[in-house]
């Protein structure tokens, strides 16, 4: 499983990459791997205001439908279109192919995301319960 050290991650399996006032957002190859297949994305609307813990896309995969909601609060300034005509990018590398970028509002709601370390941990906790 492939958890990147300069990233933060949320316990629904969401990774989000602080660059000075923005927040990119994406899934974790954990996400990725347990939805299996993902065959649609809805991405988030431009301009929307979004809270922390709000839903602000949708993946379907062959398994299943899941939301993927917002660790931080801001402003949705750029969602990434290519995931709407190729939703499998997810799958081929979900740390590449973000979801959305947000104008973070909170900047440190990132004190209460998990480091690589502690995503590990949580990970497999989930796979053993």
């Amino acid at each position: 499983m492939n958890i990147p050290k300069d990233l933060k991650y949320s316990t629904e399996h969401e990774w989000i990459r602080l660059e000075g006032t923005r927040a990119y957002l994406g899934i974790t190859d954990f996400a990725q791997h347990n939805l299996g297949d993902i065959v649609y994305v809805e991405i988030p609307e431009v301009d929307n205001e979004v809270a922390n813990g709000e839903s602000v896309a949708v993946i379907e995969s062959v398994k299943a439908v899941s939301s993927v909601y917002t660790p931080m609060s801001g402003t949705i300034a750029e969602a990434n279109e290519d995931l709407e005509s190729s939703p499998e990018l997810l799958n081929e590398d979900p740390y590449e192919n973000w979801l959305a970028i947000i104008e973070v509002s909170n900047p440190d709601e990132i004190e209460d995301l998990m480091s690589s370390e502690e995503y590990e941990r949580f990970c497999k906790e989930q796979e053993n319960a």
